[in-house]
Parts: structure tokens; sequence; C-alpha cells
């Protein structure tokens, strides 16, 4: 890893929105520790909730379309050089990033690891549909690790406790309902209201125990029913990487692509289970659309669906996996499981993904190349990846080991490996 520079007294870091908890409160004062300034723009009660420094915060409470000239005169008056968001789709994020480059300002972007749930993703000007990795192929990356002396990190012993998402999630939108009089303009880069969004993370927070016991028995049912079958790894319908990554407007979309596809191709003693997202919400009737969707093209019999949980437990047997661009296809890929996508992911790589037609996939899928995919999943790990979370307290104090460092460093994660090769070349001096 990178070695950061020695001071940072000329840096001026503004950060924007981030993900739901103490995180980017955490991150701000080590990186004031450092000598660096540091700016806060919150769009809401929930940002100005979570921030550490209200001195340093600035309430944006203007008008959504007024937003790009109040950033550029920040960047102006404050002397900004460098921006910290967390996801760059949401609108404004994706403006300031707009703004940012075309003048020269570094941009870092956090983001859920691509190697979930042990890591998180760091990287500069995009993540997922808009990182640099969707221009590197695994040529590449086999180069720069051939001349590379990094270790790979181990992953962290204790990643956190899905309850500790979720209880951010739910606190941040209560302060958003309840004490957000001052934001009168703020509009949510999502499409459901707030008040929509904090009922149905406190429903899924309450609500827990009974889906676990759901979750229990439809996962035995696939586990001890003795039949080949394919996974289906569902998103969050709203999820930037299926909004702005893919061409399906949510999962019910997909739900229909995938079954009929299985239904035409698959042979006719395999199944189909439907693995629902960890932290799923339910603003999609999803199970109801999968038995509709089945009993549409006549495999309701072969078709089960499992309300969340961990991955392993139904995936470990499965002859193959489809999903839109999930993170949780690395996981498939580890286990060189056959892996279909039908989005723009930074894993995309025809080494190991699969081009196979939907129908001729489930009838015989391709086989990852899985040392390639490995060289991909270390390329990754030496670069972007950082140990560590952003819920819990220990996954938070991990992460913030590395990421000061990195986001000092003038080059970022993916260039600092690429380019050693041009560095370490010495230069000839000429003696006159």
């Amino acid at each position: 890893m990178p070695h950061a520079p020695s001071g940072s007294h000329d840096r001026v870091f503004l950060f924007l929105q981030g993900p739901h908890g103490p995180f980017f409160s955490a991150l701000g004062r080590m990186l004031r520790a450092t000598g660096a300034q540091v700016w806060r723009v919150g769009f809401n009660a929930g940002d100005q909730a979570f921030w550490f420094d209200k001195a340093r915060y600035i309430p944006f409470l203007d008008q959504p379309d007024d937003w790009p000239e109040m950033l550029k005169r920040l960047i102006a008056d404050k002397g900004v050089t460098d921006i910290v968001l967390y996801g760059d789709t949401r609108p404004i994020h994706a403006r300031a990033v707009e703004i940012a480059k075309s003048i020269g300002v570094t941009i870092h972007v956090f983001e859920e690891g691509y190697l979930r749930p042990w890591w998180v993703t760091y990287e500069r000007d995009g993540s997922n549909g808009n990182s640099r990795l969707m221009s590197l192929d695994v040529d590449q990356m086999r180069q720069a690790l051939e001349q590379s002396d990094c270790k790979t990190p181990p992953p962290p012993s204790h990643w956190g406790d899905m309850r500790q998402h979720i209880f951010y999630g739910a606190l941040y939108h209560w302060f958003v309902m309840f004490l957000n009089k001052r934001y009168r303009n703020f509009r949510p880069h999502r499409e459901l209201p707030v008040s929509q969004e904090f009922r149905l993370y406190f429903r899924r927070l309450m609500l827990m125990p009974v889906h676990r016991l759901q979750r229990s028995v439809a996962t035995t049912r696939v586990r001890w029913g003795g039949f080949p079958y394919h996974l289906v790894l569902l998103q969050l319908g709203h999820d930037s990487s299926v909004q702005a990554h893919s061409d399906y407007t949510g999962m019910c979309d997909f739900l229909e692509h995938v079954i009929s596809g299985f239904a035409r191709g698959a042979p006719a003693h395999h199944r189909l289970v439907v693995k629902e997202h960890p932290l799923e919400n339910h603003r999609e009737p999803l199970h109801q659309r999968a038995i509709e969707i089945a009993k549409k093209h006549g495999v309701q019999n072969r078709v089960h669906y499992v309300p969340g949980g961990k991955l392993a437990r139904v995936l470990d047997e499965a002859n193959s996996a489809v999903t839109v661009n999930s993170t949780a296809g690395q996981q498939v890929l580890w286990r060189g499981i056959p892996l279909r996508i039908f989005g723009r992911s930074v894993y995309d790589k025809a080494d190991f993904v699969s081009q196979q037609p939907i129908a001729a996939f489930f009838a015989d899928p391709n086989a990852p190349d899985t040392e390639s995919y490995r060289c991909y999943r270390r390329f990754l790990l030496e670069t972007s990846q950082l140990p560590g979370g952003f819920y819990s307290r220990r996954g938070r104090r991990q992460l913030l080991r590395r990421a000061v460092d990195m986001m000092l460093n003038n080059s970022d994660p993916y260039q600092s490996i690429l380019h050693k090769n041009e560095a370490q070349t010495p230069q000839l001096k000429i003696v006159r």
C-alpha cells in the first residue's frame, strides 16, 4: 500500500453525503488531525445529526437547481482541493463529480465493498459502472501484480452486524422525518417519501425474528430438497447499481427476464432459487411477483423463494447463478460457479463471466476461468478494497487505519500499482 505524503496542510476537504451513521464524522476528524481543513455540506437533518464539527457544517437550504452554483462558490471561497462522497450517482453527487472534474478537484468516492462483506471500496472519480476498473482488463492487472510487492491484507476478524446497518438507516430517516423543518427544499434521491422509507426500515427491524424463521424454513427446503438448482441473486431495486448501471427499472423486471429464460432453457428436473437481498424492505412485492411470473411460464412448482439471509447456505451447492450486477456475484466466482450478469459491473470480464444468452446459460452454463478471477480479486485487494465496515465501531476503526493515508496519496489506488514500474525505473543522470 502506498505511503501518504508527509503533510496535508494545503488540502481542503469538502464532504457531501455519506453512509448512514458516524463514519464520515470519524473520517473528518482524522483528516483534521493531519493538518487538513475539513468542511461538510448537509442536505437534511440526518446529515447534520451525524457530523461532529458544527462550526464547519454548511447547510444547503436552497432549491436543488441552485446546488451547482453554490458548490462552485464553495470551492472558490474555501479553496477546496478535495471532495468526499458516498456513491457517485445520486443527483447532487453526480453534479458535484462533473463540476469537480472540470476544474481539477480530486474526488474521493466511498462505496460498499466490491468484495463484501469484509471490505469497503475506495476509488477516485467514480465507482461501480463509473469505476476505472471498467476499462482495465485482466492482462493489465496480471502484469501489474507481477511487479508488485504488496501483501494482500487479511479480512477483518469481525465485519459488523446487519442490525447496525438497519439501525443507522432507521435513525437517519427518523431525523429527516421529524427534524427536517429547516431543510424545506430537501428532495431525497430515492422516489419514496422519507416517511415511507422510515416505516420500511423500522418494520424491517421489528420483524427480523419473523423473517429469520421464514428464512430458515425456506433454506432448509432448498438444502434438503435433493434437486439441482440455479440461484437468482436479487438486489435492492432502488439501488444505483440497478437504476444507473442496468436497463431494468427494478427487480420485478429482472425476475420476468430470468424466470422466462429458466422456463425455456433449464432441464425439466432443475429448480430456480430466488434469493432476496439481506436489506430488502419490500417496497416491491417480490415474493408475490415471483410466484405470478412462475405460474405465467408454467414453472410454479420449480421456483423457490428465500427471504434474505446469508448467501453461502444456498450458494455452495448451486449449479449456477444470475444477477444484475450484485457484488454477491464475486462470491459465486470465488467458488468457481458459473455466473451470468445483466448489468454493467466492475467484474464483468469475459475471462470469468459467461456471455451466453440466458436460456443457453440455464441449459449448459460456461464455467469461469478461476485463475483469471483470482488474479482480478488479488488486484482489487491490493488497490481499492479496504478491510472494515461503515456501521460497526470495530469495522470503522479498522477502516480508518488505512483510508486517510490512501486519500492523502497523490495517486489513486489503481495508478499506484499500474504505474509502479515507471516510478521504479531509474533515471539516467547525464554527466557533462
